[in-house]
């Protein structure tokens, strides 16, 4: 049975984040430049938190810089260490050090900022393999912390069969290691005219995650990936038996590609749900659902960024 709560019921100082995740060059730190100043003009009370120690060409100015803590290029210099296990280490220092430096410098930035944007480190190992961010994660929910891990990909994967299902398969073992709320969004859209031709399905069979058998036949066509055949087979059997890896269209330059995505977002994170936030019946339950039907769907996701 449902719990039940008063009507009036309040959640105190309810806090929000995205942990912005993805590959190298899947435009996170564009997007949390851009976000913060589309969540600012919104009236978000947003900041940006870095938490990638490479991060030397951030499109933003950082409330809190995990490069004050430490850095890959200091662990490379002192520790000797490649920049892989750098990061790896930059990890797990930090989920060493979250009681007396992350978390204390949070609830002091918590005074004037209820939503935050993670700019999180691009070793797509730390999120598969690796326990040290998950670790970090964790904790920020036990403090409170209303999160969604929004995933980063570059939409030009879609052009060639065997990179879309390698990122299925990053992006599901992402969702299951994180065990968080999770948007995979693909991510440059505006760039998809540029790589249509080289496109074997209309661009909602990649977002949708449609029939894979369509794109194993792809694969089957080419004379190198046919030794990987069962591989790549037992690979989209598993993508498809979970059913849970879907992706949103983003243009981190369009104000209306934001905002849908902003919509998925608000969903994941419960902030549709904020306490005292004045919204209608109707309002709410239309976001709730996210009923829409299909001709504007594809006016709206999938036209901007296709002929």
């Amino acid at each position: 049975m449902l719990q039940q709560f008063p009507a009036n019921a309040t959640v105190e100082n309810p806090r929000y984040g995205q942990l912005v995740i993805g590959p190298p060059g899947s435009g996170k730190t564009t997007y949390c430049g851009e976000a913060l100043k589309f969540y600012r003009e919104l009236g978000r009370q947003v900041c940006v938190v870095n938490l990638d120690p490479a991060n030397e060409n951030m499109a933003y100015e950082p409330v809190l810089n995990v490069m004050e803590l430490i850095t890959v290029e200091d662990c490379m210099e002192h520790l000797q260490l490649g920049p892989n296990g750098a990061l790896m280490h930059c990890a797990e220092f930090l989920a060493e050090h979250l009681e007396d430096w992350l978390l204390p410098a949070l609830h002091k930035l918590s005074r004037s900022y209820n939503y935050f944007l993670f700019d999180c480190p691009g070793q797509i190992e730390l999120y598969t393999h690796h326990r040290a961010m998950a670790q970090v994660f964790e904790r920020l929910e036990r403090e409170r912390y209303n999160l969604v891990t929004v995933n980063l990909i570059d939409s030009h994967y879609c052009s060639e069969p065997a990179k879309f299902i390698a990122t299925l398969l990053m992006a599901l073992n992402t969702m299951l290691r994180m065990s968080l709320p999770h948007v995979n969004v693909l991510s440059k859209a505006d760039t998809l005219r540029k790589h249509e031709t080289k496109l074997h399905f209309n661009v909602d069979y990649y977002t949708d995650v449609l029939d894979l058998k369509y794109l194993l036949e792809k694969l089957d066509d080419d004379p190198t990936m046919r030794k990987f055949q069962k591989l790549n087979e037992a690979i989209c059997t598993m993508v498809e038996d979970y059913a849970l890896v879907s992706f949103q269209l983003l243009d981190v330059f369009s104000t209306h590609s934001m905002l849908r995505l902003r919509n998925h977002i608000d969903k994941a994170n419960g902030y549709i749900y904020k306490a005292g936030e004045e919204q209608t019946v109707n309002s709410l339950m239309a976001c709730a659902v996210g009923a829409e039907a299909e001709a504007i769907r594809q006016q709206n996701d999938v036209q901007p960024y296709v002929e």
